[in-house]
């Protein structure tokens, strides 16, 4: 059972993203990923067992990724290509940083007992997936140096973050 809850929640966040990004951009209907993830997050919470544990490790995940972006675009390091924005960030971004919240409740607490692995992947699958969104035309960075360095230190820190303090006290 174990790993088909792994397989469901990693599909659930990848359809997600995959709504998020392509709704933006390939179908032209923004609000897709933001149904999309609220019907994941919604499912995800019904089946949750430990529904407060979730929305604490959420929120602790969620609200300091949506700061970093919004501080990222707001002294335009980078910016998304959206026409449904809720201040300086896509809508679909709180969807999206609330669905990714689910890998940290279920998934990547594989990573407590290999810490350097998980920091060191961390900081270069965090960064690879922003820089990705380039090319697709979700994205556009103005400023690449800035941009990596930024993004390499917040995902290795939010890891050790979550691997540190997170894990140990939810």
């Amino acid at each position: 059972m174990q790993k088909l809850k792994i397989f469901l929640v990693l599909t659930g966040y990848q359809i997600t993203w995959l709504a998020c990004v392509f709704g933006e951009t390939k179908f032209s209907y923004p609000m897709l990923g933001t149904w999309v993830g609220i019907t994941f997050l919604l499912t995800y919470f019904y089946y949750n067992q430990n529904r407060q544990k979730f929305i604490k490790v959420s929120l602790l995940i969620a609200v300091p990724g949506y700061i970093f972006d919004t501080l990222l675009v707001y002294f335009q390091i980078y910016d998304f290509e959206t026409i449904t924005k809720l201040g300086t960030l896509p809508l679909w971004m709180i969807i999206l940083w609330l669905s990714f919240s689910t890998l940290f409740d279920e998934i990547l607490t594989f990573f407590k007992s290999y810490k350097i692995l998980g920091i060191i992947l961390s900081g270069v699958l965090g960064p690879l997936t922003y820089y990705l969104g380039e090319p697709i035309g979700v994205i556009k960075i103005y400023n690449f140096q800035v941009f990596i360095i930024s993004m390499i230190l917040f995902w290795m820190i939010l890891m050790i973050y979550y691997l540190n303090y997170v894990l140990k006290n939810y």
